[in-house]
């Protein structure tokens, strides 16, 4: 089993999530309310989010999903904003972040003609892209004035890939009539995870029951945090950093960015059959719940869906695993983002 391809450190479209459709409606389409947002589509996604109003007078918790992110047919961006001293810089990167990462794939890929699915496996480096934008987001919120406040991130992009040609790439079959999935893989294609985060939000991913941690807690507790802190003349005090934040790598927190950075840690993953859900969570989650107890919950959960004939509900999931969190006695806010991937869409044809 291929573990994912990690890059060591070098962050909805709106507050609630959406889900962005930009398929083509035929005029035989059900009403608006009617129509299920994943049709056509090989992933599903449920949110659950949770004040926790006996610790927490304020919600500084943020989510954002977009499916067919970046016109792509069958991509999607998943992300989640913890919000401290104040919620403005998690509330500018639900708003903004996929925006700019949008940008600069498109950009990259303006002259490839990749069409509405697959784009080249080697036209340019998710990992990298990650990295810019995390960087020119911290900029960006220095320069709007919501740098003040911090937030810590982490965002996955599920994305179809291609080793054809260029010149293949923008020949995109249609989907045939019956056809499950919009985008229907061929031999040369991968599906393929990239995630990134700073701070301690963190995204699992269950694959054969087991989980797989992809991103990694920028702690003041951390070994090589103290030390990336102290080399740059910070203190730690108690496990905060200059005895103020627990964690050590943020978006915004101006006044201090010269230790607590914003660069990312990043991983890659190609998704297979045996890989079943993401689950991204804030630390309010996973202070309570373990990685591998998370996956098992969610998994049972999917599991008694299917025997009692209930369509899978991942935002049922999602609901019971914040609740699951309020229950084990965390006093943060709580957020669970839960993506169920139909793998069937791996031997579509």
């Amino acid at each position: 089993m291929a573990l994912p391809e990690e890059r060591a450190p070098a962050d909805h479209t709106l507050e609630t999530a959406s889900a962005s459709e930009l398929k083509q409606q035929n005029n035989h389409s059900p009403p608006v309310e009617q129509q299920d947002p994943f049709s056509g589509l090989s992933f599903k996604v449920g949110v659950a989010e949770n004040k926790n109003a006996t610790y927490r007078a304020k919600m500084e918790d943020v989510h954002t999903y977009v499916a067919n992110f970046a016109e792509k047919l069958d991509w999607g961006y998943f992300a989640i904003f913890d919000g401290h001293a104040g919620k403005s810089t998690a509330r500018w990167c639900g708003n903004n972040l996929h925006t700019l990462i949008e940008q600069e794939l498109l950009a990259k890929e303006a002259l490839a003609n990749c069409g509405l699915g697959a784009s080249p496996a080697h036209l340019c480096d998710v990992k990298d892209v990650f990295h810019n934008v995390f960087v020119k987001a911290d900029e960006l919120i220095e320069e709007e004035g919501s740098g003040s406040a911090g937030s810590t991130a982490a965002v996955a992009i599920l994305r179809w890939e291609s080793t054809e040609e260029l010149a293949e790439l923008g020949k995109l079959n249609p989907p045939k009539p019956g056809k499950k999935f919009d985008f229907v893989p061929g031999p040369h294609h991968k599906r393929m995870l990239y995630t990134s985060n700073v701070g301690d939000l963190r995204i699992v991913i269950c694959r054969a029951g087991k989980a797989y941690r992809l991103t990694y807690d920028h702690k003041a507790s951390d070994p090589s945090e103290i030390d990336r802190v102290r080399d740059r003349g910070g203190l730690i005090v108690k496990n905060r950093v200059n005895g103020v934040l627990a964690i050590t790598r943020s978006l915004g927190d101006s006044y201090i960015k010269n230790l607590v950075t914003g660069k990312p840690f990043t991983t890659s993953t190609e998704i297979t059959p045996e890989d079943e859900f993401l689950i991204l969570a804030c630390d309010g989650v996973w202070d309570v719940i373990s990685d591998s107890f998370a996956c098992k919950f969610v998994a049972d959960i999917f599991k008694q869906q299917e025997q009692n004939k209930e369509p899978i509900d991942p935002a049922k999931a999602a609901k019971r695993l914040c609740q699951l969190a309020i229950d084990n006695a965390t006093t943060d806010n709580v957020t669970a983002m839960v993506v169920k991937f139909d793998s069937s869409v791996l031997s579509a044809d």
